[in-house]
């Protein structure tokens, strides 16, 4: 996994982190058609990571640090397929890292979703 322009992340360091906090394919994952809602617990476990993970640059809040703020007015007009394709991908040459080892298409387009709407907090 490349990680350019990754502003002294050790990135083995670094994926090791977010292994080690979210599996990539939990077991009670509802099989369906592309753009299903992930299951409960793993909504459950994608809230942690965007919170936790994803916080560590865009802020615990989401306000921004780092990285820009995910907040709903920071995500108007910015489509969701676009949100999703940052999440998957990453943006070459920022900080922003690929999360497509780790999360699925619809896990991003759920994550995109949410934080559209006002990112929901941990239960």
């Amino acid at each position: 996994m490349a990680f350019s322009g990754s502003r002294g992340f050790a990135p083995a360091l670094f994926a090791g982190l977010v292994l080690s906090s979210v599996p990539a394919c939990p077991a009670d994952s509802e099989p369906g058609a592309r753009g299903a809602s992930p299951a409960p617990l793993r909504q459950s476990e994608l809230v942690h990571l965007v919170r936790h993970d994803c916080g560590s640059c865009h802020g615990l809040t989401l306000a921004g640090g780092l990285g820009p703020a995910l907040l709903p007015e920071a995500m108007a007009g910015k489509p969701i397929e676009y949100l999703e394709h940052v999440i998957l991908y990453g943006r070459s040459g920022t900080a922003m890292p690929a999360w497509k080892g780790l999360v699925s298409e619809d896990d991003a387009r759920w994550i995109a979703q949410e934080l559209r709407k006002g990112f929901p907090r941990e239960r």
